[in-house]
């Protein structure tokens, strides 16, 4: 066999019995086929090969040089502009003006219209364009071409020419396609591309007239491959300007790169023609790339180089352009390759599993928080992916912090504000996206403005996507309310960080310890076992606690609350703090310790304190008949049982039976017609009456509900007293709660005084006048001669270019319609004056403010406002955003606690300082201190000495400060906050732990509804969008309506010293306080405040600590402590409104629990001996006191005088002490706030 050499890039053999041609001159063999006409002499034609595409070139070029020339001496010679102006009058070269005529009509006409040639040039511009789907495969099939070697072959039998034929016959039909869509034919011509076709087409032509194949300038087709970069373009799939400026730097590399490499492959296996073809050698075409790329890169190896003249002429100018190519293009493609994202894919969701995308601030510190309470064991199987979309790539703990998570977490980089990069996380089908914010930015609204627009972008991309997201600034949730799809009954909810962080903090005023309580339950914190017998061990234990929701078993159908609730407490080891109550006549709420008045019905949601999700369970899972007798709860598992559906008449029987603890027969409580007569059953039964009527209090009342609605028609007055309230076990007439759809009595609606606006428009707040902040500035002498006693202190930093704070989310929870008028703490904002008249526009329809212009690191405005009888101390700063160093950020509200727990105070002045009562339970006396069973224990301390035992609660930004504020504390730089002493004591505050509410957001949207009813004191979506309108509250006047809001429970502290509870005090279990406060006041337990050093038992009770920590949801049998004091869901007291005479109500702050511990042991022990005593004759008068009504809903006077600033000189003020120390010689524990002026209060339009 002998070698053929190959003009292409390919090498092929040849057999013996094949005859060739060969040319002695030449080492060229040219192989054919005896049926094929071919030179005998064995010439080679390449000439005319080349000749053909030579004179196509040249010869088009000529043509279109020709029609050019004779189409200017045409308009030359002619003197006619093709051109022509068309308008009323148009002239000619001559200046000749040519008249509108009928004529000229017709050219303008026919100059209009568009010519056949105009329509084919737009057909094949729409031909060969990427708009159309045969323009993009005209363009695409383009680059396929068939290099076939020098050889005699049959056009008509060999199968690879007719393939070529085709596709250069498909190159030519392009071709013509684009010379007609060309506007300039000349330039057309000189294209690269043109030049391409006319040295690759005409040859494949001359080929089948001469039966001979010629590689020739094939090789040029490799040109083609720069506008590879426009093909990927027209099929979408090339987009972004980085990767199309990268394949087209690498096509034009990679085209110039074969290009050349093929011609070297021809002129080196072909030879110099002047040399007869003689020089030449036998290279591959693969051979021949190698040689340019080592030539480019200036290696040159010198194993494989060019020996012909035009090789080695060609060379010498391509290593001046390829060099220069290589060094400028080879570094662009790599540093494009190198800064290609690496998180620039695509999420692919998988079947079965839900996604959700998390936007917004991404950082270690916000992911790792977000993760850490999202992920946490305690929930159940989390079966959701998360994706995180950020603009900024992860730095390297971050990015490690995301391989830790990999089986849940991925990353992509790009932004939500692309609707690109939403369709690449997949967000159409994401399960919800979560939009984190900075918390420790400078500009807070711009900060919002930004999650407002990544909210925009999200819902306009997938209107029905569910959002949850972070808001720095209360008063920007109104901007949410703006957009269309924004909707929070389908799942949509902006958890306002400055909304929660002061509601949290508005309700430790009225309950120290309850902002670290409530932050610990809706955050999942893992259980610590400590066996040590310290106040951590006890503490850790409650902090396991989390809030959870389920459904109630049907077991619970028909029960009241309190039943149900002590059932789950006593049975189940579970708390039952709420439940999502829905009626047909209004949309589902959410019913905090609702009382007995509600009825449970079928599938409603209960919110739960448990330490684990598996626990809840048994609250679905409970089935009276098979769990009746078990004791351990954990062996409550679902059963096989098949509940029968009983009637309604059936279930609400045995839920009568259940409540009272007797047999259906022997039940007092069923009325003699539902036992004996049948008719009133069936009809009750037909008509379908409700299982749980909201306005009445037990089985029976409901049970005559049918009775007294066919009375009622004839006699209105008699369903009205026909017994809608039972005495409760305090002695005083149980007052039933009212529907806010419900209309009370007629006396109710006489008495009502319908021309004062008491409360705002919908009776959640207290409401008054709008003031001038003129009338509520306090001097620093007219704040030191009133007295202030039982108020509360704001300290805020600010100054006239802060970020507003929000205060009206702190004052609002302490003027919720809940408390009455006289209930009210006072509120003295210490501050700048600048700061505070931006703040006031939200602040003056709120009574019982004022302001004292200052500075909180000032002692003398600290004094003035008696800050040692204040209930509770509030530090603030508005300027904790504007330093850029973490730790510096709480300078401030440092300085400012620690500056207040360094003062000393005099002894004298704490006799001044009222009595702070907590709470009286409904129907006790509150006109006598010695009657009423709970003042013994709530008596507070004689006197403050020194600052440390003063209030305090701080807000920090950076959570490792919190080092800084307790200088008697060993808690270590790294500890978390939750672990820290002064968090667990409730007197620091940080917003970090409010990350965890997006997670709990998400998992269960009725939580944050929750927290919202606790924290914010009744912020409703209606009212967010009132002051979206008004940006103020509005008031309104009293209706049955708006009355009926303010019954509704609250979070108040309970003295076990003494009162009707001190009997647990010593050594009591605390289930037995749950179960018996529960029973009779409908008052729910949930937690302890309790001394620091209590488990001590130390006799010692001067060197005791007063700092009190938190215990969340202690067990059954968890022993008492007398100077403990208990977090509780209070009843509204609709009778504490008509009593004011002495007492002045105060909700037993977590101050005052601090100052009563002292208290606890300094009372005389004879008092206490004599506590069972006066305890008998207290039982006596409270069940003599059985029977007495009064009046549910009251317009009580609570615009009663309360008197200006006290104008006493230094003498007088001397008087007053005189007669106050008198007062408490004689007795001690008695209340001495009549003898005390209040503090100054402008004449509220109340």
């Amino acid at each position: 066999k002998k070698k053929v050499v190959s003009l292409n890039n390919m090498a092929e053999f040849y057999y013996p019995d094949s005859p060739s041609i060969r040319i002695s001159k030449m080492d060229v063999i040219i192989p054919f086929s005896p049926d094929v006409p071919c030179d005998s002499n064995g010439q080679r034609m390449w000439w005319a090969f080349l000749a053909s595409s030579m004179v196509t070139f040249f010869g088009g070029l000529f043509i279109i040089l020709l029609w050019r020339t004779l189409n200017y001496l045409w308009t030359v010679c002619c003197h006619c502009n093709t051109k022509k102006k068309v308008g009323p009058y148009a002239y000619d070269t001559a200046c000749k003006p040519l008249q509108t005529t009928k004529g000229s009509t017709e050219t303008v006409a026919a100059l209009s219209e568009v010519g056949w040639m105009t329509s084919v040039k737009d057909w094949a511009g729409v031909m060969i364009s990427a708009q159309t789907l045969t323009g993009r495969v005209l363009v695409s099939c383009m680059l396929h071409s068939h290099l076939p070697i020098e050889s005699c072959q049959n056009f008509y039998k060999d199968f690879t020419l007719q393939i070529d034929m085709a596709f250069n016959v498909f190159f030519l039909l392009y071709f013509g396609l684009r010379f007609i869509a060309a506007n300039d034919k000349l330039w057309f011509w000189l294209e690269v591309n043109s030049v391409v076709d006319f040295f690759t087409v005409p040859p494949v032509f001359v080929s089948v007239y001469l039966n001979r194949s010629w590689l020739g300038l094939r090789f040029l087709r490799a040109l083609r491959l720069i506008q590879f970069s426009e093909i990927l373009q027209f099929l979408n799939i090339l987009k972004t300007s980085n990767s199309i400026k990268l394949v087209n730097l690498c096509s034009i590399f990679i085209s110039t790169w074969l290009t050349a490499a093929g011609f070297i492959h021809l002129v080196e296996n072909s030879g110099d023609p002047w040399e007869n073809f003689q020089n030449s050698q036998s290279l591959s075409y693969w051979e021949c790339v190698y040689l340019l790329m080592v030539t480019m890169s200036t290696v040159g190896y010198g194993d494989v180089y060019a020996k012909t003249t035009l090789g080695r002429l060609f060379m010498v100018f391509f290593i001046l352009g390829g060099l220069a190519m290589f060094a400028s293009y080879v570094p662009e493609i790599i540093e494009l390759i190198g800064n290609r994202k690496k998180y620039g894919g695509s999420y692919s969701a998988v079947n079965g599993r839900k996604h959700i995308v998390v936007c917004g601030h991404i950082t270690l510190e916000s992911v790792s928080n977000f993760l850490k309470d999202f992920l946490h064991k305690d929930r159940d199987d989390v079966n959701v992916e998360i994706v995180f979309l950020h603009n900024i790539s992860p730095n390297l703990e971050l990015e490690a912090l995301f391989k830790r998570h990999f089986t849940q977490v991925e990353f992509y980089q790009g932004s939500v504000l692309n609707p690109h990069d939403l369709a690449r996380v997949k967000i159409e089908s994401a399960d919800a996206c979560l939009i984190l914010a900075n918390k420790y930015c400078a500009d807070p609204d711009a900060e919002d403005a930004s999650n407002i627009m990544r909210v925009i972008s999200i819902k306009n991309y997938h209107p029905k996507i569910r959002i949850i997201t972070q808001m720095l600034q209360y008063h920007n949730k109104a901007h949410l309310l703006n957009i269309p799809s924004w909707n929070w009954k389908e799942g949509d909810d902006a958890i306002c960080l400055a909304e929660l962080k002061l509601g949290f903090i508005a309700q430790s005023c009225l309950a120290q310890g309850l902002s670290t309580m409530l932050a610990n339950l809706f955050s999942m914190r893992s259980f610590i076992k400590i066996e040590e017998d310290t106040w951590q061990k006890y503490y850790l234990e409650g902090v396991a606690n989390e809030m959870y929701t389920e459904y109630l078993s049907s077991a619970f159908v028909g029960l009241s609350f309190p039943t149900i609730c002590e059932l789950c407490y006593v049975k189940l080891k579970l708390l039952l703090i709420a439940i999502e109550y829905k009626s047909d006549i209004r949309e589902s709420s959410t019913l905090i310790n609702p009382g007995n008045h509600v009825k449970m019905q079928e599938g409603t949601l209960g919110f739960f304190i448990a330490s684990d999700a598996k626990e809840v369970k048994r609250a679905l899972f409970y089935c009276k008949a098979c769990h009746d007798d078990i004791t351990d709860p954990k062996r409550i598992k679902k059963c096989g049982c098949k509940r029968s559906k009983m009637s309604v008449y059936k279930r609400m029987t045995l839920a009568c039976c259940f409540d009272c603890g007797r047999s259906e027969r022997d039940c007092s409580r069923m009325s003699a017609n539902v036992h004996h007569h049948s008719k009133a059953k069936d009809t009750l039964q037909q008509r379908g009456f409700p299982l749980s009527p909201v306005s009445l209090n037990d089985c029976s009342t409901t049970l005559r509900a049918l009775e007294e609605e066919q009375q009622s028609a004839v006699s209105p007055k008699k369903k009205q007293g026909n017994g809608n309230t039972r005495n409760s076990p305090n002695g005083s007439p149980k007052m039933m709660r009212h529907d806010p759809l419900l209309m009370p009595g007629k006396e109710q609606i006489e008495n009502m005084d319908v021309n004062v606006k008491k409360y705002d428009s919908t009776g959640m707040f207290h409401w008054c006048q709008s003031k001038d902040i003129e009338k509520v500035i306090l001097t620093r002498s007219e704040a030191a001669m009133t007295v202030l006693s039982g108020h509360v202190v704001v300290c805020i930093f600010g100054d006239a270019k802060s970020a507003l704070v929000g205060l009206r989310n702190l004052v609002m929870p302490l003027r919720a319609s809940n408390f009455h008028y006289h209930e009210l703490k006072p509120i003295v904002f210490v501050g700048s004056l600048e700061y505070l008249k931006r703040e006031w526009e939200t602040l003056h329809n709120f009574p019982k403010v004022s302001i004292l212009p200052g500075t909180p690191l000032s002692r003398a405005d600290l004094r003035a406002v008696n800050i040692n009888l204040c209930d509770m101390c509030v530090i603030l700063s508005a300027n904790q955003s504007n330093i850029d160093d973490a730790s510096l950020q709480d300078k401030e509200c440092i300085l400012a606690s620690l500056n207040i727990k360094s003062m000393q105070f005099d002894d004298s002045i704490g006799v001044l300082q009222a009595t702070s009562q907590g709470f009286t339970l409904p129907g006790m006396d509150r006109s006598s201190p010695e009657n009423s069973p709970v003042h013994g224990g709530l008596v507070r301390q004689a006197s403050i000495t020194t600052g440390a035992n003063v209030p305090i609660i701080t807000e920090l930004v950076n959570d490792s400060n919190v080092q800084f504020l307790d200088q008697d504390d060993d808690d270590d730089p790294d500890t978390e906050l939750y672990l820290t002493q002064p968090f667990a004591c409730g007197t620091a505050f940080a917003v970090s732990v409010l990350d965890s509410l997006m997670s709990a957001t998400y998992f269960n949207d009725n939580i944050l509804t929750l927290i919202r009813t606790l924290v914010t004191g009744g912020a409703t979506p209606e009212l967010e969008g009132l002051l979206a309108e008004e940006n103020a509250l509005r008031g309104g006047y009293s209706t049955p309506q708006t009355l009926a809001n303010r019954d509704r429970c609250r979070v108040a502290q309970l003295a076990l010293y003494d009162g009707p509870f001190a009997d647990l005090g010593d050594g009591g279990c605390y289930g037995d306080l749950f179960c018996k406060a529960l029973k009779t006041y409908n008052m729910l337990c949930f937690g302890i405040y309790r001394l620091r050093d209590a488990h001590l038992n130390t006799q010692s009770h001067t060197s005791q600590c007063t700092k009190r920590y938190v215990i969340t949801n202690p067990p059954y049998g968890f022993e008492l402590v007398p100077s403990d004091l208990i977090f509780c869901l209070m009843q509204f007291d609709h009778n504490a409104g008509q009593s004011q005479a002495s007492l002045t109500h105060s909700s037993h702050s977590s101050h005052s629990s601090s100052k009563k511990s002292s208290s606890v042991h300094s009372i005389p022990a004879t008092n206490r001996t004599n506590r069972a005593k006066s305890r008998d004759s207290r039982d006596k008068q409270k069940m003599n006191r059985v029977g007495q009504e009064k009046t549910c809903f009251t317009d009580e006077p609570e615009n009663a005088a309360y008197p200006r600033k006290s104008h006493c000189s230094h003498t007088a003020n001397h008087q007053v002490i005189h007669q106050v120390n008198h007062q408490v010689n004689k007795n001690p524990y008695k209340s001495t706030n009549n003898l005390i002026p209040s503090i100054r209060e402008v004449v509220d339009e109340y």
